[in-house]
């Protein structure tokens, strides 16, 4: 804790007069106990705080479970909440096991961690449980984030294999990366130069998570291919809209919630003080990025919905719930190290990010039904881009340590070695994960692990694989399918004479 209480009897002892030793070691040792329940408080407000940034984080699988639910067909709505159960159970086994030490186990060297496994010799000098807790919540978040990619057509055991390498090991090397002081590109690295002298600033996960869910889940989809019925002979694009708008708003408000856990929260400390005695603390920064978080969001929302309203003529709700969401993802990045009108724009052109990438998936005939390629990972490679351009100087020295002539944001006079170590972290992000995720994806499908049967996919998994249905529920596909049918259907007479037309 900085600015502990210190005393010395001997020095003491001459302002109390002869013979006063006993009386100076006294008040020194009431002092020292003192001292000593001051930073035990300080521990205990850090890691109680660190705790309840985590349990919000957790919170946003409840999000993301309502948020895939409602953006599913009601035939598959039972498989896409058990995927997002199992992405936590099975990502909290094996980030136990691997993912944590191959994270933040330090000592280790720039590319792995090495130490810690299945939380051996924990805790340690400068992480506690409430670390590990809360590095957890974050690495099923970009689980579930890839789960969305790949509903509707992927087999069980395919969620299984994929989620547990990605907690295990694909997301925590990715991590250890940019936020180990051990990583190779970390801003807080001990040892060694930082990439151009800064390294890569992503303060809660632009890149490390939202990027790295993003692209795995575009990996799934591209590999896969298409659900049934999404693009007809000529590639026109067929809407397969999700079932309930209800269960979207609700996911997208609890995820918002939750975001002020996973932005605000990764600063990890609170009682950090930046000039004593005055309210200039880590408190205060803390609520600035709550702030930022916020008015990205709230931007990128209304942008796109009068976007959405000049393309296709609608007020569309689910939209805008996903340009809050690829507002949220932007400025992830960069949420502590910007001003709050800075995040403004980052949340109007994370709207235009998520709107273009969406155009461009039609397109290429790519089909994500959650939008989850083209939100997270457009959307955290802009908030990357961003925070190179916007970042300032006095922010940066705060959270990362004072340095003179620190890199900062292009925009803000600082410079372009910023914008460099950013693109850098895009491009390996993006070469990583295609090269293990891709790779996973494309041997499951040889393995015929990967996707279900045209039959099983035409039925709804949580009829053929999981026993029944949610809910009693009819798709609007399935409606259109009806209404059809009794136009085809001839008209035959009752017994009473009565012309009548089959159900």
């Amino acid at each position: 804790m900085s600015g502990t209480l210190s005393c010395s009897a001997t020095d003491l002892a001459v302002l109390l007069g002869p013979n006063a030793t006993a009386a100076a070691d006294y008040i020194c040792g009431q002092l020292g106990t003192v001292n000593s329940k001051f930073t035990d408080v300080a521990f205990a407000v850090d890691n109680t705080y660190l705790l309840f940034s985590a349990y919000l984080v957790f919170s946003m699988q409840l999000g993301f479970a309502m948020l895939c639910a409602g953006s599913v067909r009601a035939k598959n709505t039972m498989n896409i909440m058990l995927t997002n159960v199992l992405d936590a159970a099975a990502g909290g086994l094996f980030y136990y096991l691997f993912g944590y030490a191959f994270a933040f186990g330090s000592p280790s060297n720039g590319f792995i961690g090495k130490q810690n496994f299945g939380l051996k010799d924990f805790p340690t000098a400068t992480n506690d449980y409430s670390v590990f807790l809360y590095q957890w919540a974050f690495a099923i978040a970009a689980a579930g984030i890839t789960s969305g990619s790949i509903a509707e057509r992927t087999q069980f055991v395919a969620y299984l294999i994929y989620s547990s390498f990605l907690t295990g090991f694909v997301y925590p090397v990715v991590s250890h990366w940019f936020w180990s002081p051990d990583g190779w590109a970390s801003p807080f690295r001990t040892e060694g130069d930082l990439l151009f002298s800064t390294g890569a600033i992503d303060f809660a996960g632009s890149g490390v998570v939202h990027m790295v869910g993003g692209i795995a889940g575009l990996w799934g989809a591209l590999i896969e291919g298409p659900r049934l019925g999404r693009f007809d002979n000529g590639g026109r694009a067929i809407a397969l809209r999700g079932h309930s708008a209800s269960l979207v708003v609700l996911g997208t408000f609890l995820l918002w919630f939750g975001w002020y856990g996973f932005n605000p929260g990764s600063f990890n400390k609170i009682l950090v003080t930046y000039e004593s005695g005055s309210m200039n603390g880590q408190w205060s920064a803390v609520g600035r990025t709550a702030v930022t978080t916020t008015l990205a969001g709230c931007t990128a929302a209304l942008t796109t919905l009068f976007g959405k309203r000049l393309l296709s003529g609608h007020w569309n709700v689910t939209d805008v719930c996903n340009g809050l969401l690829g507002g949220f993802a932007a400025i992830t990045g960069g949420c502590s190290v910007v001003e709050p009108w800075a995040a403004i724009i980052c949340g109007f052109l994370a709207a235009l990010v998520l709107l273009g990438c969406n155009k461009l998936a039609e397109r290429l005939r790519y089909d994500d039904p959650l939008e989850a390629a083209q939100l997270h990972g457009g959307c955290g490679a802009w908030g990357l881009i961003f925070t190179a351009l916007f970042a300032e100087e006095k922010y940066l020295n705060q959270i990362y340590g004072a340095k003179p002539g620190r890199p900062h944001g292009l925009f803000m006079g600082g410079g372009g070695k910023l914008l460099g170590a950013q693109l850098i972290q895009i491009v390996v992000i993006t070469g990583w994960v295609s090269a293990t995720m891709g790779t996973l994806f494309f041997i499951l499908k040889k393995m015929k692990l990967l996707r279900i049967s045209a039959e099983d996919e035409m039925a709804g998994m949580d009829m053929t694989r999981h026993g029944g249905f949610a809910y009693m529920y009819f798709d609007d596909d399935e409606c259109h399918k009806a209404i059809q049918l009794r136009k085809v259907q001839p008209r035959s007479p009752s017994p009473s004479g009565v012309t009548t037309t089959p159900v």
